[in-house]
């Protein structure tokens, strides 16, 4: 704990005036723009290097164990805290926030591994009592890892922001141009004034910011941010939401998306969505699909023109979204596989982590999350962008699905043996027979949990180059809000994937399973 009575007595060593003088230039910052108030001299410590660290009140100790306990220690000391009474709820909390704090958003398998703690929380709901820990422990190795290997312990990436001093109204209204401005300390000085008042409300102000551009990590890390809430608290919402903000104002390129910023308010406007609620048509099986195959096959801006039309015929959101991850499964079936061996365990051949399938599906599912938690205009908008974002992709892919054309012949009446097959296709690394075998589980009408209880060691074993986490409960979300028609193919598409990372086993697997043998 010495880092943190270091950065208490730095902090005893400011002075009253200072930090009024701080408090005071942070909001002149607000008015002006951080490029500007560089120019000036009138950036805060709150907002430059340095500043006052974040802290976490009571669960400051595990944070900050959970940044600086050796690697090699980390999961015996995370045993031990459980053996404390300490929940795996807490333990996914405290390691979110020290991912927050050092990474803020910017780095690469940092914010992987933020979107990957409420998945692994999720699959852990779904084990066996003392096997529990072992999604979450996985997850945590990789965060204190990359925390450590980026040489950021000691060196968070957050530190306090003063609240602008200007109206929720005033601040919503001035975000997105921060963003745009690449006006960092302006956009967190508006973020902190709307959470202060209404962190809920703060995450529907943030929305049109999001909906700026359609970039894969944007979209589920925007999600995943406001997810993990429910299990910190509300109290970190500032700290957690703040990821998002960094990340658009980091990553902006008005001419990458300038098609899209052009094209979503002509489109609200032209089918008057603007004030308009969501209808409630539901598409049946055969609509659905047609919606899809246009997605899938259609430009950006085809789909987002199919959309915007289908919400103005007065069609619901889940029959809309249920399209759009039906497209975006159809790319992972059609995808031929990598050509080149690629970086985080994925070789010649594979579908998962950064495949264009996969990324599209996690982001579908991300769209249509948010979509469900947000007011009328953000959903209508989430709905657009989506679509938008997961068109445009077919030239990646083949014609035809991956794992039809001369199947092997499967005995479609004895489920136990075709899931025996499965665990052979897997281990055998055989994409294609792993997609057959649930295609033919699937004509036999079987029950699909069989199947999740099957493959879900998988995605906690193997590394799954930083998605196997997410892209598991993806499947299972999509398959539970899918016609049962058309549902199968995320689950062929989860058989194939499981498939493609097997054999790179996660960081740490091992030693978690010495702690908590079967």
């Amino acid at each position: 704990m010495a880092r943190r009575d270091n950065r208490t007595s730095k902090r005893e060593k400011r002075s009253r005036r200072q930090f009024l003088g701080d408090v005071g230039k942070g909001m002149l910052v607000a008015g002006v723009g951080s490029s500007l108030a560089f120019e000036l001299d009138l950036i805060p410590s709150a907002f430059a290097a340095g500043g006052d660290p974040l802290q976490f009140g009571e669960l400051e100790s595990l944070v900050d164990r959970m940044e600086e306990t050796p690697i090699a220690r980390l999961q015996p000391a995370l045993k031990a805290e459980l053996d404390r009474g300490t929940s795996l709820k807490t333990l996914v909390a405290a390691g979110a926030l020290a991912n927050a704090r050092a990474f803020a958003g910017e780095d690469y398998e940092g914010y992987h591994t933020l979107m990957a703690l409420v998945p692994a929380y999720e699959i852990a709901e779904q084990l066996p009592s003392g096997q529990q820990a072992l999604p979450i422990f996985k997850v945590l190795y990789r965060n204190t890892a990359r925390i450590q290997g980026a040489g950021l312990v000691g060196k968070p990436r957050l530190h306090k922001v003063e609240p602008a001093k200007v109206s929720f109204e005033e601040a919503a209204k001035r975000l997105r141009g921060c963003s745009r401005q690449r006006d960092m300390a302006g956009a967190e000085a508006y973020l902190a004034r709307m959470v202060a008042t209404d962190p809920a409300q703060a995450y529907q102000a943030m929305q049109p910011m999001v909906h700026d551009d359609y970039e894969v990590h944007r979209i589920v890390l925007a999600w995943r941010a406001w997810d993990v809430l429910r299990l910190t608290g509300m109290e970190h919402a500032e700290t957690l939401l703040r990821q998002a903000v960094h990340f658009c104002v980091k990553r902006e390129d008005a001419g990458h998306a300038s098609e899209l910023r052009r094209l979503l308010p002509e489109l609200l406007e032209q089918h008057a969505l603007f004030g308009r609620e969501i209808g409630k048509k539901k598409g049946d099986a055969a609509w659905v699909k047609a919606l899809a195959k246009t997605i899938f096959r259609g430009s950006r801006a085809e789909a987002a023109r199919a959309v915007a039309s289908a919400l103005a015929e007065g069609f619901d959101a889940e029959s809309i979204g249920q399209a759009m991850s039906l497209a975006a499964t159809s790319l992972l079936l059609h995808d031929p596989g990598r050509n080149d061996q690629g970086s985080y365990g994925r070789s010649k051949g594979s579908v998962h982590g950064a495949s264009v399938g996969v990324h599209a599906a996690d982001s579908v599912n991300a769209w249509r999350a948010i979509a469900r938690v947000s007011n009328t205009r953000n959903a209508i908008a989430s709905l657009i962008v989506g679509a938008y974002h997961t068109a445009g992709q077919k030239r990646q892919v083949s014609d035809d699905p991956f794992h039809q054309g001369g199947a092997t012949e499967v005995d479609a009446t004895d489920p136990k043996r075709i899931l025996g097959q499965l665990d052979d296709a897997v281990t055998g690394r055989d994409q294609r027979q792993a997609s057959r075998l649930i295609a033919a589980y699937a004509g036999g009408g079987h029950p699909v949990e069989p199947v999740f209880q099957r493959l879900v060691g998988y995605a906690v074993s193997e590394d799954g180059s930083l998605h196997a986490e997410k892209y598991f409960r993806t499947v299972q979300g999509e398959f539970a809000s899918t016609v049962p028609e058309l549902r199968w193919q995320h689950v062929i598409a989860l058989a194939r994937v499981t498939a493609s990372e097997y054999g790179t086993p996660a960081p740490g697997r091992d030693q978690a399973r010495e702690l908590f043998p079967a």
